[in-house]
């Protein structure tokens, strides 16, 4: 790849970073930036990007629990959003183009409709990448949030494989047997590929040869065989470790996807301005995708964040309009448009999404006007009644910390985390696990009424830096008494931690480390004391 690719990639994919914003952001501007040198991404760069996007598609199948879709709040969230907004942004593009406004001019109903479709779709590659930044994969917004993109892609796999004139191949009837078929055996290579570079190679063959390079074999689309090839291997044990072992390749090709939408095109100022007012419909969409979700009782918090992860728009919404330039159906302007949209609410939204918490407790009261009176079944009220230690995030770390605190306060230990799959497991274990999700302020007001004991322990085990600093934050806002102990990756994060009130931090690989080393030498005392005993006999 060239050399002042990479170089204004990083450089400016860090100096975002380092004012708080995700990288992404650097990486579309470094797009743009490209452009006006003149830079000329090319079929190598495009490669990179649809491969980028087909690991995303996959790692998305990993994680999907395919229940999930048929949540009211995912199905119907969906459709009734693509619905809505279709309609009114249709109807609001035909009277511009019967205005004689410039390029909306000669649009008809069906070029007006095709590209109110192609505006409704939310961009999956950003709240990923920022529900993956934050942690939040498993949280009650970040479940519907997933859930919803997914059905989006569904919408956008129906129109692509029909917009082109011609149906799948017969033998894509075949593909459920040819799953059934391939799914032991697959299960049977992912075990014995191990846990280094081959679990790494054997991620690869399933998500572009065995996924995108199957269904296409059969006409179907590549993204959406990733997808379910994912899902198939979703169930296996090691589903998990495959996510994160693609994790630092799939985000490396998928800066060539943020830099591909800024050289798309070098807009003129008519381009801008229509772009600048899709933007200004971006709140619209937000808007509408909030009281939706209220309405499926989801509380404001969850709504706004789900909301904010959907605020922008989206790359296949670029997909479909290059079929619709493709097709003679939009003229090639329409494309510079969407992608200089597309990134403007990337930019706006990332900055959104990472003051989603500050939005929503400045406005709280407003918002929470638009909650129903009834509760989401996986967003009831809290009682850890008795808890004297809470342990807040049940992975594998809380998990070990949960079974030490019981052996030694016995049931007055309570555990927390967002995730619904990993409390009922937890629950089947015989461990008292509730759903909670400590990042958010309304979780600790609802168990306020224990925050007032000097006895009560915090124990925050979240895999997130910034979802440990959440809580720690929250914790001193409603005056927290007791004692705060967090564990963290690296030691700038004790030091963040111990600075933001914690009162025991810990960097868990040094004490894992000491851990072992502690176990280590006890075994080899042991070995020594019993030495002279067997010379004896």
């Amino acid at each position: 790849m060239d050399p002042l690719l990479i170089s204004v990639a990083f450089i400016l994919g860090f100096l975002v970073r380092q004012v708080g914003l995700p990288p992404l952001v650097g990486f579309l501007a470094a797009g743009f930036v490209l452009n006006a040198l003149d830079f000329e991404g090319g079929e190598t760069l495009q490669l990179v990007a649809d491969l980028g996007v087909t690991l995303l598609l996959f790692s998305i199948g990993l994680k999907l629990d395919l229940k999930s879709l048929v949540r009211p709040e995912v199905w119907g969230g969906a459709s009734l959003h693509m619905a809505i907004t279709v309609a009114v942004f249709g109807i609001v593009v035909f009277g511009l183009g019967v205005a004689g406004l410039s390029l909306f001019a000669g649009l008809g109903i069906a070029q007006a409709t095709l590209v109110a479709f192609a505006l409704s779709f939310s961009s999956t590659v950003f709240a990923v990448k920022i529900l993956e930044e934050k942690g939040e994969m498993a949280s009650m917004h970040g479940r519907a949030s997933i859930g919803i993109l997914i059905m989006q892609d569904i919408f956008a796999v129906l129109f692509l494989t029909f917009s082109v004139g011609k149906l799948p191949s017969p033998w894509a009837l075949l593909v459920p047997v040819a799953l059934w078929v391939l799914k032991p055996v697959l299960y049977r290579l992912m075990d014995r590929s191990g846990h280094g570079e081959l679990l790494l190679l054997f991620g690869l063959f399933a998500a572009l040869v065995a996924g995108a390079g199957g269904f296409n074999l059969v006409g179907l689309k590549a993204g959406l065989g990733a997808l379910v090839l994912g899902v198939v291997l979703a169930g296996h044990a090691k589903s998990s470790e495959l996510s994160k072992t693609l994790l630092g390749l799939k985000d490396l090709l998928l800066v060539g996807f943020f830099l591909t939408i800024g050289l798309s095109g070098v807009p003129d100022l008519e381009a801008v301005g229509i772009a600048a007012l899709l933007v200004a419909a971006m709140p619209l969409k937000a808007g509408l995708f909030y009281v939706l979700l209220t309405r499926f009782r989801l509380r404001a918090r969850s709504s706004l964040l789900g909301s904010l992860n959907l605020a922008n728009y989206s790359e296949f919404g670029l997909i479909i309009a290059a079929v619709g330039v493709s097709n003679g159906w939009l003229s090639q302007e329409w494309l510079v448009i969407i992608a200089l949209a597309l990134s403007a609410t990337f930019v706006i939204a990332a900055p959104l999404n990472t003051m989603a918490d500050a939005i929503y407790i400045r406005y709280r009261e407003r918002l929470c006007r638009f909650e129903t009176n009834t509760r989401h079944p996986d967003d009831q009220p809290i009682d850890p009644a008795g808890a004297i230690v809470g342990v807040f995030g049940m992975g594998r770390i809380g998990t070990r910390v949960y079974d030490f605190m019981r052996e030694k306060y016995g049931e007055t230990v309570i555990g927390f985390d967002f995730s619904t799959k990993r409390v009922e497991k937890h629950n089947a274990a015989g461990r008292r696990v509730l759903f909670g999700d400590p990042t958010d302020p309304d979780f600790w007001q609802r168990i306020q009424h224990l925050n007032r004991q000097s006895r009560m322990m915090a124990i925050l085990t979240m895999p997130k830096h910034r979802a440990n600093m959440a809580a720690v934050r929250h914790l001193a806002d409603i005056d927290f008494h007791g004692q705060i102990a967090a564990v963290a990756h690296f030691d700038d994060q004790v030091e963040a931690l111990r600075a933001a009130g914690v009162h025991a931090a810990f960097n868990f690989y040094s004490e894992a480390g000491l851990g072992f080393a502690e176990h280590a030498w006890e075994m080899f005392e042991s070995q020594q004391k019993s030495e002279p005993d067997n010379e004896r006999h």
